[in-house]
């Protein structure tokens, strides 16, 4: 199936945010794929157009089988099917969390560097963000434990937004950092939003451990934030889904998102996880092969022609998260030209808190031939810069 990776559809003029750029810029920044979405998702497509009738639509308890029996099948993790709330998206949700589990002028913690939208739902409900930036080695990122610890035990703290693997460093986190991050959190009163989006999104052989799933207070804390959405490039559909083990954090969190109006799917949304779940799994290991060559080959090329840039191997997502200290002190500065002088659209650092202020975020989950593309015109600009 190596030609659904290779030959892609042509996305520009058709609406797609992440191809809105001139014509000779290539666009490898925001976290979407290229590929089309799977065969079987496409088939169920459209057979629901082919009905011709798109009214309100409603959950069937095939949704949540579907999704629970993806967890426990591939990530060992039994969820009670009953305590699945529909979302139309993994943002809504964690916006939801924000304004119905803290107060106005509380603060929320991250750990950075991290997402750039939980800044957005923090920050645009009232709420303050308090960053615990990770432990870099040059080669691996950690959880500053200390630095976590302190930070929640501020009175005025009562949320960590948690990414599960983290994005963008590409960590997927143990059962032993996610029991220790649970611990803290009980220690202190904090609730968990846990948004595991990437979570199927790994190098073979690798798996993401949900974060739920690793201790009764884990599982007592936190709201799972879930989605075929990122794995399979549904983004545009607008599904995903919320899970709350503890029964209290459940019946709010269903109460929030339904007063929020996000909580109804639209015609094509169950159909499409279906799908997904039930029927592409091997469509999803052959993606996550492929962009872990896409990913070998990115890394050793930078090596080679680009040594001046640190990009430390990433174990989920289809991101690289490179660092470009040596040769910048400002990422976004780094982009503008980047993009003005070679057409690259990357992703820059500072967005993603104050540890990203000299890195840059590149996406694989495209052909080889844009990789390579796009290498070489990283390639040519900060070898100039250098020169």
């Amino acid at each position: 199936m190596i030609e659904w990776f290779e030959n892609l559809p042509n996305r520009r003029r058709v609406g797609a945010v992440k191809w809105a750029v001139s014509e000779n810029e290539l666009p490898m920044w925001v976290a979407d794929m290229d590929f089309p979405a799977p065969p079987a998702v496409q088939k169920a497509l459209e057979n629901r157009v082919a009905h011709g009738v798109f009214g309100y639509s409603d959950i069937p308890p095939e949704w949540n089988a579907a999704y629970v029996n993806w967890w426990r099948r591939r990530h060992g993790f039994t969820m009670a099917p009953e305590k699945l709330v529909f979302v139309t998206g993994v943002v809504p949700a964690v916006s939801t969390a924000v304004r119905k589990l803290t107060t106005p002028a509380e603060k929320v913690v991250v750990l950075t560097p991290v997402y750039n939208i939980f800044f957005n739902s923090i920050l645009n409900n009232g709420r303050v963000p308090v960053e615990v930036p990770l432990i870099f080695d040059g080669d691996r990122w950690d959880i500053d434990f200390p630095a976590l610890d302190k930070a929640l035990s501020d009175p005025n703290v009562t949320l960590l937004i948690f990414c599960n693997p983290q994005n963008p460093v590409g960590r997927i986190w143990t059962a032993e950092e996610l029991k220790k991050v649970g611990e803290l959190c009980r220690k202190h009163g904090v609730t968990v939003v846990s948004d595991e989006i990437h979570c199927d999104i790994a190098e073979p052989g690798k798996a993401y451990v949900p974060f739920a799933s690793v201790s009764e207070t884990n599982a007592d804390i936190a709201v799972t934030c879930l989605a075929p959405t990122k794995c399979f490039n549904l983004a545009g559909l607008g599904t995903a889904a919320v899970y709350a083990d503890n029964d209290l954090l459940y019946r709010r969190m269903r109460r929030a998102l339904n007063t929020d109006e996000v909580a109804e799917p639209n015609a094509f949304s169950v159909e499409a996880t279906l799908a997904a779940f039930n029927e592409s799994e091997a469509w999803l290991d052959e993606m996550n092969a492929y962009v872990a060559e896409n990913r070998r080959f990115a890394e050793n090329y930078i090596k080679e022609h680009i040594p001046s840039l640190n990009a430390p191997h990433a174990e989920a997502t289809y991101l690289m998260w490179i660092d470009c200290a040596a040769v910048t002190a400002d990422a976004a500065a780094f982009c503008k030209e980047l993009r003005e002088q070679t057409g690259l659209f990357l992703n820059a650092g500072n967005a993603y808190g104050k540890t990203g202020e000299t890195f840059v975020r590149l996406n694989l989950a495209t052909s080889r031939k844009n990789v390579e593309d796009g290498l070489k015109r990283l390639n040519r600009f900060v070898n100039g810069i250098e020169r």
